[in-house]
């Protein structure tokens, strides 16, 4: 409560000024620029010192945008276990890049020999970890999370370097919050964040702590988070060794040879830190860290859900599942008698849990320099109401260098050493600038009039530009609003980059195939003499100048058809973007649609849902590539339950406790995806199609 007091007074005082002294330049001295508007299912970024883009999608791929051709082409595709939120996470690139060496950094889950579902029985899920039964059922869905690293050379990641540095070990076929994120600091120290690997949809929305025997132990985090001996809800700190590998640096939460801990963690106690950044001058860690669902404090189970974000100065632990925050404390509670117990205690945490292989009595629990629930914060009004999704941004350093030249997007001195925030659920972003002592002292918005879509991750380049790659709204598959994009502070009278806009005549066929191509509707809102460079095979060089051009492709293959425009004319004179247009040579992509369950079709949850998915393709359709995925929605965000394969099949949804369908925002999604195998110098390609239904009672 003192501390409350505290941060409200921070928040009043006169000395919170600087942002009313110093204003932020309006919204019109910035302009969005689009970079990649096709990124599939996106995950994380990292920008290369020469300005090119590396970002991830949780299906393996990584996409690779060229500013100079503004070509996006595909760096590496990883092969990975999907069920659930698995797959491709996160995406760094090594302090020494460019001038030691070339290591990309990656957070990913290798296939290993998981079960998955079998097509020959649509009506059973082999790929589904059992809720109840003993260890020998759940000890075959013991899998890995693994951080590698992989030369990057001639615009390609070679998967065949790969030097493996850390396994994360997790509890596959069964749902939620195995994100990671990688940063490192000034004395090349790399930090992994790591979510619970716990499911939360049977806790009634509250901390997720069934000790059943016959239960699923993820459905415990005290197996995880509260455990000082595992990797999960947590945040790593270790150093990456020439060869594969790491040591421990000095100051981490418990020292080597310390009995029942792993000497890699440095802070504990967190739910799903799926965005984590530093500042690298002093060594801060901003983290934020996911809520549970339910929306009022229960006196019989504890808080409702708060989202965090703390600065990480030294080692410590954040209280999951037992405090929400160092003053908000859940309560025990027996799932086996659906009974209560005391308070937990967050001066003196004690995990007795008979999952737990660590310690017993933890570190007091640490508190977090901002937290919020879903209505308005009383300490933090400026964050406003909704859903909840924290997202730790990165912190701004002003180059004076990088504001130089004739098409300067270096943002304003008046952010400098202010980290970001953004919400992924509110869809925005803020400014929380910091008083002389680091402490929390104002919230300022940010760009409010520019769209932040559901923004999964945002990087400050070495121009001094803001990249943010967008999920959009949907689950699971590339939508309609995802892109990657550049944020460019250009002033108040400053040049606007062009807006280019392509089209084809047609985007499908057999070779030779012979497209016309259009510009039409590419504009500059300075109304400067644009040029055009069409790159029509993406082969990295210019194939054509006029603004509608026509090629003829005689090979097959899948072409990205991408047109730079530039513009030319006044004293600012260079800016440039591009967009890009698919074409089809030999291969036409397959065309999926959900015969059934239909849109918008009433159910219970709990219900056996059938399914159908018809799809259509130039190749012979093989059932057993389609796969199905359940999807419970809430708010705007969604969590995969379980994935079946074939062209019919029966999902059971399951049970989303602590929630009312009659009031919270729940949706039962479908998704259904086919890739055709490609062949004959044909890659694969993918279609899909998703249905919500709306539950009733």
């Amino acid at each position: 409560m003192a501390l409350a007091a505290v941060m409200t007074g921070l928040l009043t005082t006169p000395s919170i000024a600087v942002a009313q002294e110093s204003p932020a330049p309006p919204d019109s001295a910035f302009q969005k620029v689009t970079l990649n508007d096709t990124p599939g299912e996106p995950m994380d970024l990292a920008v290369l010192p020469d300005g090119r883009v590396l970002h991830t999608t949780r299906a393996g791929t990584v996409w690779m945008h060229d500013p100079s051709t503004g070509l996006n082409t595909q760096a590496a595709v990883l092969d990975v276990y999907q069920h659930d939120e698995e797959g491709l996470q996160s995406i760094a690139i090594d302090p020494g890049f460019g001038k030691k060496n070339r290591w990309v950094y990656l957070y990913y889950s290798p296939p290993m020999n998981t079960p998955v579902d079998d097509p020959s029985t649509p009506n059973v899920n082999e790929g589904d970890a059992p809720n109840a039964g003993t260890a020998a059922d759940w000890e075959r869905f013991k899998g890995v999370i693994r951080l590698s690293r992989f030369e990057f050379t001639k615009g390609k990641i070679d998967l065949a370097s790969e030097q493996q540095i850390l396994d994360v070990p997790v509890d596959r076929g069964i749902c939620c919050h195995v994100g990671g994120d990688i940063v490192f600091d000034a004395a090349g120290n790399l930090y992994l964040s790591t979510g619970d690997d716990t499911n939360p949809f049977s806790s009634d929305g509250y901390n997720p702590i069934d000790e059943r025997p016959d239960r699923n132990p993820a459905y415990d985090a005290q197996r995880s988070s509260a455990n000082t001996n595992d990797l999960r809800g947590k945040i790593l700190r270790i150093h990456p060794k020439n060869g594969g590998g790491y040591d421990i640096p000095k100051g981490n939460l418990f020292a080597p040879g310390t009995t029942k801990t792993r000497p890699e963690i440095y802070a504990m106690g967190l739910r799903n830190p799926f965005r984590i950044e530093i500042n690298r001058e002093n060594g801060d860690v901003y983290v934020a860290d996911y809520s549970p669902d339910a929306g009022q404090a229960n006196p019989n189970r504890g808080p409702a859900g708060h989202g965090k974000w703390a600065i990480v100065r030294k080692p410590a632990n954040y209280g999951w599942p037992y405090c929400s925050t160092a003053e908000l404390p859940y309560v025990d509670y027996d799932f086996a008698t659906g009974t209560s117990g005391s308070r937990f205690s967050c001066t003196a945490p004690v995990n007795e849990s008979p999952h737990n292989t660590g310690l017993r009595d933890l570190p007091p629990v640490e508190q977090p320099d901002m937290w919020y629930s879903y209505s308005t914060s009383t300490q933090f009004p400026e964050l406003g109401a909704g859903g909840i999704g924290p997202m730790a941004g990165p912190v701004y350093r002003f180059d004076e260098k990088a504001t130089r030249g004739r098409t300067p997007v270096a943002w304003p001195e008046h952010f400098d050493g202010v980290p970001l925030f953004y919400e992924w659920t509110r869809d925005y972003t803020k400014a929380f600038h910091l008083n002389g002592d680091d402490k929390l002292a104002s919230i300022e918005s940010v760009l409010p009039s520019i769209a932040f879509d559901n923004a999964m991750d945002m990087e400050f380049g070495p121009n001094g530009a803001l990249y943010v790659l967008e999920y959009g709204d949907g689950y699971f598959q590339e939508n309609p609003e995802a892109q990657l994009a550049r944020i460019d502070y250009i002033g108040q009278n400053g040049n606007h980059s062009p807006v280019p806009k392509a089209s084809a005549g047609t985007t499908n066929g057999l070779a030779p195939l012979t497209v016309t191509f259009s510009s039409e509707g590419t504009v500059d809102a300075d109304g400067d003499r644009l040029r055009y460079e069409w790159d029509l095979d993406a082969d990295g060089r210019v194939d054509s100048r006029k603004a509608d051009p026509t090629f003829t492709y005689t090979k097959n293959g899948v072409y990205r058809a991408t047109l730079k425009v530039t513009d030319v004319g006044g004293p600012q004179r260079g800016r440039s973007a591009a967009t890009s247009v698919e074409v089809v040579v030999g291969n036409a992509a397959p065309v999926v649609e959900l015969v059934a369950p239909a849109e918008g079709q009433p159910f219970h949850f709990g219900d056996v849902v059938r399914f159908e998915v018809r799809v259509t393709d130039d190749q012979t359709v093989d059932c057993s590539r389609v796969q199905v995925t359940y999807i419970l929605g809430h708010d705007q965000h969604g969590h995969p339950q379980t994935t079946a394969s074939g062209c019919t099949g029966s999902i059971t949804t399951t049970v989303p406790s602590g929630h009312d369908p009659a009031t919270d925002d729940l949706h039962g999604v479908f998704a259904a995806t086919y890739t055709d195998p490609g062949g004959d110098g044909l890659p694969a390609l993918t279609g899909t199609d998703e249905v919500v239904l709306e539950p009733t009672g």
